[in-house]
């Protein structure tokens, strides 16, 4: 109740607040570490890679820009055009008044660009998950998921009602022991994994778990949000790239990674997947992304298409700083890819450090229990296309300084 009043909570007149104690307490004591990563403030961009924070020029690291879209002229140029034409927003969902022809002409792109038969835009990748999982799962019906996945499947198994089943992260046995133990309710079954891991940044043994999965006769769905643009000859993610893209039965991604924008999607070669428009809340009651977004995306994911420039640059800067960041000596995530994690040894060290790399010029994501998996505390960096091999390495000048507080 003293660190609640000290930082000014009312819990004595709404006593539903007193819930928040636990969140008051957890940021009060990071006041002392003069570390305050949940008040970040972006005063402005001057490229995808800088930024201002307090009038000082900032390296990003942690953006998730993967292919370094956000400052694409086309894409620019296509958003602004767009707003002209159809103003700044559709002020509603897309059953209602907002579906527009750019949501359907970026439907179609997506739908050829996957190779598939169906595609919905939702408006938000969370949006996308809470939409999918809910519409086809119902009460009882059993889902299982990687332990280590997102918080909006796991929002969307709740929303569902179905019975969740976890299984170890990027273990095929176990997935096979729990699909065993359900018997011929297997094959009402639906599999969730993703193909890049968004705190780690590793893959999923997509070719084992979609043998799995088959051989019950379950439906296996892969969420491509961190391997949209990063894996695959053509960019399509982990499921191209594992060469399962036939036997993937949903896939599901976001606008916000490689395509530098706002928004959600989900494709299938199941034409029945469009019926997913009339059952999914998320999709019923949530106004449409704006036009200039979809105009974007368009571009966005044409140049994604043409050619792999951007990945390989990608990859090469990803491989340089994961291998720099190893010869220090730091504990990182099991295999190089543009999500880096950087394993720390406390709480209060991982704090420290992140404030440290601030200070010096390079901003990275703080993550902390209970947002990590196996409870660890990490640095997480994510790399873009856009970074320039000066850029990769200051990044490595700046995690030396802290190479220190990350041993035990």
């Amino acid at each position: 109740m003293q660190v609640a009043q000290k930082i000014g909570f009312f819990i004595d007149i709404i006593d539903m607040f007193k819930r928040l104690l636990p969140i008051a307490e957890a940021r009060a004591s990071l006041v002392p570490l003069g570390a305050d990563p949940f008040n970040v403030v972006f005063d402005g961009f001057t490229s995808p890679t800088e930024a201002s924070v307090n009038g000082k020029t900032v390296l990003l690291a942690g953006t998730n820009n993967y292919l370094g879209l956000t400052f694409d002229p086309d894409a620019i140029e296509a958003a602004c055009e767009a707003m002209r034409l159809s103003g700044t927003g559709t002020t509603g969902s897309r059953m209602a008044n907002g579906t527009f022809s750019c949501h359907r002409a970026l439907e179609t792109d997506l739908a050829e660009f996957f190779q598939c038969t169906s595609s919905i835009v939702f408006s938000t990748g969370f949006l996308a998950n809470l939409g999918v999982i809910a519409a086809l799962i119902g009460p009882d019906d059993p889902v299982l998921i990687d332990g280590d996945c997102h918080a909006s499947i796991y929002d969307g198994c709740r929303m569902s009602g179905g019975r969740t089943i976890r299984f170890r992260h990027n273990d095929p046995h176990d997935l096979e022991k729990r699909l065993k133990r359900l018997g011929g309710a297997a094959e009402d079954a639906l599999v969730i994994v993703e193909g890049i891991y968004s705190m780690f940044g590793d893959r999923a043994p997509l070719r084992e778990l979609v043998e799995v999965t088959k051989g019950f006769g379950a439906c296996l769905m892969v969420d491509e949000a961190h391997s949209l643009g990063v894996l695959g000859a053509h960019g399509r993610g982990l499921a191209e790239e594992a060469g399962c893209e036939d036997e993937v039965d949903i896939l599901v991604g976001t606008f916000s990674k490689s395509l530098g924008t706002i928004g959600g999607f989900c494709v299938s070669r199941h034409a029945e997947l469009d019926l997913i428009r009339y059952a999914s809340r998320a999709y019923i009651f949530t106004a449409s992304p704006s036009p200039a977004t979809m105009a974007s995306v368009r571009v966005a994911l044409k140049k994604l298409a043409e050619g792999s420039a951007l990945r390989e640059r990608l990859w090469e800067n990803a491989l340089t700083l994961y291998q720099g960041l190893l010869d220090m000596g730091f504990s990182l995530g099991p295999e190089p890819s543009p999500v880096i994690a950087v394993l720390m040894p406390s709480r209060e060290k991982t704090l420290f450090a992140w404030k440290a790399l601030l200070d010096r010029g390079v901003y990275v994501n703080l993550v902390l229990p209970p947002a990590t998996p196996g409870g660890v505390s990490l640095l997480r960096c994510s790399v873009s296309a856009a970074h320039t091999p000066d850029q990769i390495g200051f990044m490595l000048y700046a995690f030396a300084s802290i190479g220190g507080l990350a041993r035990k």
